[in-house]
């Protein structure tokens, strides 16, 4: 897959039964961008990042960053997907377990990129 267009905006997503933990949660039914609602289809694709970044990737004694990297730590890492809509597109979003503030401590949900599909393999390249 590569990008068609880049995008880098927050979303609000749907489930139709909530995660069981909200802090790890798996693919929405949906998602909500400038006000239009894609159904989820298919989910294509999904990993986690537990990397700690900036000033976060110092805070930590050796052992424990890497035991976290592993599974993560309470508020850090993302959570990735990649999707496909009832209309064909297919498209990256993201949960950022970080919380922003003392108020939004809940993570928050962003679109990365549409996508699209290639015949390209990896020894094409």
């Amino acid at each position: 897959m590569r990008p068609l267009r880049f995008i880098g905006e927050p979303i609000e997503v749907e489930f139709d039964q909530p995660p069981a933990l909200e802090k790890k949660p798996g693919c929405p039914n949906r998602f909500i961008w400038r006000g239009e609602t894609y159904q989820i289809a298919e989910t294509v694709s999904e990993w986690r990042d537990y990397a700690r970044k900036g000033r976060m990737a110092k805070n930590m004694q050796p052992a424990h960053a890497a035991v976290a990297a592993q599974r993560g730590s309470w508020g850090v890492g993302r959570y990735y997907f990649q999707a496909r809509t009832t209309t064909g597109q297919i498209f990256e979003f993201y949960y950022d377990r970080a919380p922003k503030s003392a108020d939004k401590r809940k993570g928050e949900w962003f679109l990365v990129s549409e996508l699209e599909m290639t015949n390209e393999t990896p020894n094409d390249k």
